[in-house]
């Protein structure tokens, strides 16, 4: 066997057990209401982390016109970047939770496992809806909050992603300074949302 065919298949496998240990944990639930609540406890220590790094954000939540919460784990290889996840999006009006996906792929340099969490708060009926209904692209959403000329500043540590759109993004460490979304679709998870 040549040694860069060996050293493929060495890869291969890592690359696999990489994806395997990471996805595993998905898995794990097995039916829709244990999905669910899988998905409503990530989100209650999800915002519970959130307050503990920004106390503030409480009140911006709290205020917003919607809220939702997203749990992905990245995968970097090489020059491949791939990530997925789950979510819920909150109605604060209405109270009502639609579960989301969210999916994204890239090209970027590495190795290794991120696990990102994410809280974007909606200003506007509009800006919710258009998430929940419609699904949402983050690149055409920040192409079009760059030719707004939207500024951040509406809720306090968050990051304008899209006009009426904040995005409050915690890794490991606390909370990030900039949004990592690029190539990122969310989308209602037909599943989880039937009745």
């Amino acid at each position: 066997m040549k040694t860069g065919s060996y050293q493929m298949h060495i890869l291969s496998a890592v690359i696999f057990g990489i994806l395997l240990s990471c996805f595993s944990g998905m898995a794990a639930a097995v039916t829709v209401d244990e999905k669910r609540a899988d998905i409503r406890k990530m989100r209650s220590e999800t915002l519970d982390k959130l307050y503990r790094v920004h106390p503030l954000a409480k009140g911006a939540i709290k205020d917003a016109v919607g809220y939702a919460v997203f749990s992905n784990i990245g995968i970097n290889v090489i020059f491949l970047s791939v990530a997925g996840g789950s979510g819920i999006a909150h109605d604060n009006r209405t109270g009502k939770d639609t579960y989301m996906n969210m999916v994204s792929g890239g090209v970027g340099f590495g190795l290794g496992v991120k696990d990102f969490r994410g809280v974007f708060l909606f200003a506007t009926d509009k800006a919710f809806r258009q998430f929940v209904e419609s699904g949402w692209d983050a690149d055409v959403q920040a192409d079009a909050a760059a030719k707004a000329g939207t500024k951040g500043g509406a809720f306090a540590g968050a990051i304008t992603v899209a006009p009426g759109v904040e995005l409050y993004q915690l890794t490991e460490t606390g909370l990030a300074l900039q949004a990592t979304i690029q190539g990122t679709k969310y989308f209602k998870d037909k599943e989880l949302n039937a009745e």
